[in-house]
Formats: structure tokens, C-alpha cells, sequence
């Protein structure tokens, strides 16, 4: 049994598709995704949520992921598009914590304690848009993956 690769925990987060290269839009306009993992039992196999991830295409052939939690307190963070003179960024409606596009922190003073939380992505052959998604310890400063 301890030779079980169930039994061993992921050290580096899930690895899940998430989207396609081509259904992202050109513009960079972030694009919220549902992150599902399967659980395996005994008996059946179950699919259920684990978070979400804000996708958005920075180039042809690059993509950047964060995570939708607010490092502060753990709300989720929405997206504002640009409207007159306002330009688009995320936003925690809860802490009034605001984001740019890349996930950096706007305010000199912010209740978040660290910028965003990026995810490592691939981009498969295909075109296939993957993400290792993991969750961060959240109210400190360090980005603290937890297990």
C-alpha cells in the first residue's frame, strides 16, 4: 500500500485543460474558467469544482493564468472592463483591492498582501490550453503553495 501512487499527495497542483489557444480572444480580455477535478473512489467517479482561473492571451502563442481568489482574505476577484477613463482590471469588491490585467497590485496601499497568484501554463500541440492549478496560502506576503 505505501507503493501506491494514490496514496502520495501532488506536490505541484492539478494539471487540467482548460480552454483551447484559439477560443481565447486577441485582445487580452481575461476569460474566467471553472477548474473541475475528477475524484476516484471505490465505487464511481465524480466530477467536482476546486476553484477557477482567468485566462487571458498575452500573444499569439502565450497565455496567462490567475488565480480568481484574492490573496487577502480569499473573495473572489471580478473582472472590470475599461470604461472612459478607467482602464480594465481586476477587482476584490470585498476589500476594495484593485488588480492590472498582469495580476500586479494598483494601490500603494492595499489590503492584499502580494500581487495576484499566477499558475504555470502549457500549450499543448493542439493548441490546447493547460493549467497546474493549486491554492496559496493566503494572508502573507509569500506565495505559499498549500498541500
Amino acid at each position: 500500500m505505501f507503493l501506491s501512487p494514490l496514496a502520495k499527495k501532488s506536490q505541484g497542483g492539478l494539471r487540467v485543460r482548460l480552454t483551447s489557444l484559439h477560443s481565447l480572444p486577441d485582445d487580452g480580455t481575461p476569460r474566467k474558467f471553472p477548474v473541475v477535478a475528477e475524484k476516484i473512489n471505490a465505487w464511481m467517479v465524480s466530477r467536482e469544482p476546486v476553484g477557477a482561473v482567468y485566462l487571458r492571451k498575452t500573444a499569439a502563442d502565450k497565455v496567462e493564468a490567475l488565480h480568481v481568489v484574492c490573496p487577502h482574505a480569499g473573495c473572489s476577484v471580478d473582472y472590470k472592463p475599461g470604461e472612459g477613463d478607467t482602464e480594465a482590471r481586476f477587482f476584490c469588491p470585498c476589500h476594495l483591492a484593485s488588480f492590472s490585467l498582469s495580476g500586479k497590485r494598483l494601490d500603494a496601499v492595499s489590503p492584499s498582501p502580494r500581487d495576484m497568484d499566477s499558475l504555470d501554463v502549457e500549450i499543448a500541440e493542439n493548441g490546447d490550453v493547460w493549467v497546474v492549478f493549486q491554492n496559496f496560502q493566503l494572508g502573507t506576503a509569500a506565495k505559499i503553495p498549500m498541500a
